[in-house]
């Protein structure tokens, strides 16, 4: 009997000891329980300091010297070395340190390799990235960054900092993340940093609405649709200021003879996806005469997607040939966005349209021959492997290339698959001295402003908004990407791919890219506004923000007197010219003469609304509200279509004149009723619904716009222990403070 205990004991023990070491026992998605859980290699490992890290040297055979950190009182790295080689090694270290797993999730995700480490459930993401050409695509770039030797050499040493931390670390060390998936981090390379750089340039240069606009076109008829959606508001206040003269004789892109409505020929039943979030930012440069010291002041912040850890990571590099301070995205080496002693940089995203899709009209029922210019052309195969973890076989995914760029959408069923992407991203980049890269190593050793704009001619996307400023007190503002050369409206809709003539014509010129130095008005800014006023010679599309960048200016034009703390406030700023031109055109149409008491008490209340976004403010709910309620019965036709996909919704200004000029317009007549409404019937209705719901929560203070607008800083592996839960804060999209439910000011600056 005692040894038979003894041999189920051992088996118990050894059964335990296996699952708690073992991958994924009997199917779990858990990680090995006792490692895990271990007081030598487990999560205890990651304690930290209260007092965060301690200052180190960094040394490494491979160095020419030493380089110093030190950690100031908000843990930012200053590094100091005698090197740039030495700099940007100990740059690659340190991110490594801080940012390993973001770093290794952003090159992953990028070259659609997430399914290695996460399984079966990240195939569709894998293809998807693949398709879009992204790995291709950024090979073609890393290509083209190796054109610069010293440059380069710059970048292999950050790649070797990062892979001399690895070199150093236990698997007791990982981080947690890596810990909790059970693997080991993958050593660097350039590539990877390459890839880093091709996520910002999807993030920020993806957006494309041409199917939508295709679809909105064929559903409303081009009439309508003209009426709906203008490409100018004329309340606009363009990042180049109509005072820029275009002095210079443009390139004209000719129109083919012939457009076929088969471009437009879609069907309600193939309404499709609708194109990614808005993401909006500010920057603006001050001259002496808008300031109260009487030198020139910067400002920028980007609002991107808010994450933990940032997608961020601040640093001050220091050695004989630099000495710059600012933020880089983790796994890109140098200053992204920053300062050093004679000048600052700043960028906001310019948002036009560098994606366009044409349908092709293909020979052979299997579509693998299509029509080009008359004659046959044949798609060409590549297979990528997708290698996926805890399975013994890799998925075998076939991508389509085509004249006009690759097949994204394969289904049989998805109409999407007769579509080609031609993307600016993909484009092999042009011969030049130096690149992307080069333009932010030469920001960090610029002298002046001419320094600055000489380096823009190496950056290509993703096109941004470049504010500068120097200590001489120049100030100036560039739209600066590769744009392509196109004819009016082309790339707005779904293009016929049966001619090459369809195609991109070129290239807009450097020197004819839009740019102001040293306006008159003693300041340039930035809010993702339309790039120039319609005067500009060469077309482009692409919905732009119409509040922020007007708010701004209007602020900016007023006063002289500039300092810091009154730039803070201004980034921070919550008011919302939208609700200010919304509110009047709301109430202009309520029909008050039958409300009862309480309805009209309430709507007294909020008659003294500041149009302010504040944390702790009611009546902000109230107006989103009301005004969602007015504008989803205006436009019921347009949510109905949405059964079969997405279409395109007016903007939010055209949506006001119609409220202001259009009351009686047969939009405002809602589908599901006998009767005919209009404008001042649609609004009161939004209204009785809105304060149905609303009213007693806001009068009894249970409900703030920041409860409302629940904004959460997730982590990246969405692991909620690690997130931020809702945070208490103002803002709103159209205000300065552009913040939303996971969007908002990643980085703020103020030079």
């Amino acid at each position: 009997m005692q040894w038979i205990k003894l041999v189920i004991g051992a088996l118990l023990l050894g059964a335990v000891v296996w699952l708690g070491n073992s991958h994924r026992p009997f199917g779990s998605t858990l990680p090995p329980v006792a490692r895990l859980l271990s007081p030598f290699v487990g999560f205890w490992q990651q304690a930290e300091p209260l007092d965060g890290p301690s200052d180190e040297v960094i040394s490494a055979p491979s160095l020419e010297g030493t380089v110093h950190v030190y950690f100031d009182d908000r843990m930012v790295p200053h590094l100091f070395a005698s090197t740039p080689g030495d700099l940007f090694f100990a740059q690659g270290y340190l991110s490594a340190h801080f940012r390993l797993w973001q770093m290794e999730l952003a090159a992953r995700s990028t070259a659609g390799r997430l399914s290695e480490i996460l399984g079966a459930a990240t195939v569709e993401y894998d293809k998807n990235q693949r398709r879009l050409g992204i790995p291709h695509s950024a090979r073609e770039v890393l290509q083209a960054w190796q054109r610069n030797n010293e440059e380069f050499a710059y970048l292999e040493a950050y790649s070797a900092g990062i892979n001399a931390y690895l070199k150093k670390l236990d698997p007791r060390d990982y981080p947690l993340e890596y810990k909790l998936l059970d693997i080991e981090p993958e050593q660097w390379s350039p590539y990877h940093s390459v890839l880093v750089y091709k996520s910002m340039v999807k993030t920020l240069n993806f957006r494309h609405e041409d199917v939508e606009a295709t679809n909105t076109r064929r559903l409303l008829g081009p009439d309508l649709f003209d009426f709906l959606f203008p490409e100018h508001n004329p309340r606009q206040s363009p990042v180049i200021p109509e005072s820029v003269d275009w002095s210079f004789e443009p390139l004209t892109a000719s129109v083919p003879d012939s457009l076929s409505p088969a471009a437009l020929s879609f069907d309600p039943a193939e309404l499709l996806e609708q194109p990614a979030p808005y993401l909006g930012s500010n920057n603006w440069a001050l001259s002496g005469s808008k300031t109260e010291s009487g030198n020139a002041m910067l400002a920028n912040d980007p609002h991107l997607s808010l994450s933990l850890p940032s997608i961020w990571q601040e640093y001050h590099l220091h050695c004989p040939d630099f000495d710059a301070y600012g933020v880089t995205v983790p796994g890109l080496p140098g200053i992204v966005i920053g300062f050093n002693e004679k000048v600052a940089w700043g960028m906001t995203n310019v948002g036009q349209d560098v994606l366009d899709w044409y349908r092709l009209d293909w020979v052979d029922r299997e579509q693998n021959v299509y029509w080009l210019d008359g004659q046959h052309r044949k798609a060409v195969a590549r297979v990528d492997t997708i290698r996926l973890r805890y399975a013994s076989q890799p998925v075998l995914d076939t991508v389509y290339l085509t004249y006009w760029g690759p097949l994204v959408y394969s289904d049989e069923k998805d109409p999407r698959r007769d579509l080609a992407m031609h993307w600016m991203a993909n484009e092999t980049p042009p011969d030049k001295p130096f690149y992307e890269l080069g333009t932010f190593l030469r920001f960090m050793k610029a002298d002046s402003l001419e320094d600055l704009s000489r380096a823009l001619i190496g950056f290509d996307n993703p096109a941004q908004n470049f504010v500068f400023a120097d200590r001489k007190g120049n100030i100036a503002q560039y739209v600066n990407g590769r744009f392509p050369l196109k004819y009016d409206q082309q790339g707005r809709f779904v293009q016929e791919g049966r001619t090459s003539a369809n195609g991109w014509q070129g290239y807009i010129p450097q020197e004819h890219k839009p740019k102001v130095v040293n306006p008159e008005r003693g300041f340039a800014a930035s809010a993702n506004q339309r790039s120039t006023e319609p005067e500009y010679p060469y077309y482009y599309n692409e919905h732009f923000d119409d509040y922020r960048g007007r708010y701004i200016n209007s602020r900016l034009e007023q006063a002289g007197d500039w300092t810091p703390k009154k730039i803070m406030a201004l980034q921070t700023d919550n008011y919302s010219l939208f609700a200010e031109e919304a509110v009047p055109a709301l109430l202009a149409r309520l029909d008050s003469a039958d409300l009862s008491l309480p309805q009209q008490e309430f709507l007294e209340l909020f008659r003294q609304w500041d149009y302010r976004f504040e944390a702790e403010a009611h009546m902000p709910i109230f107006f989103e509200e009301w005004y969602k309620r007015t504008y989803r019965y205006t436009f019921d036709e347009l949510y109905a279509a949405t059964e079969y996909g997405h279409v395109l919704f007016p903007e939010k200004w055209r949506f006001l004149e119609l409220l202001n000029a259009h009351g009686e317009h047969d939009l405002f007549d809602l589908a599901e009723t006998p009767v005919r409404e209009n404008a001042d019937s649609i609004v009161s209705r939004a209204f009785e619904e809105a304060f149905g719901e609303w009213w007693k929560q806001l009068l009894s203070e249970e409900w703030t716009w920041s409860r409302y607008n629940k904004l959460e800083i997730r982590h990246l592996a969405r692991i909620d222990a690690f997130s931020s839960g809702v945070i208490s804060t103002g803002g709103h999209e159209q205000a300065p403070n552009a913040v939303s439910s996971d969007h908002g000011p990643s980085w703020r600056m103020i030079v």
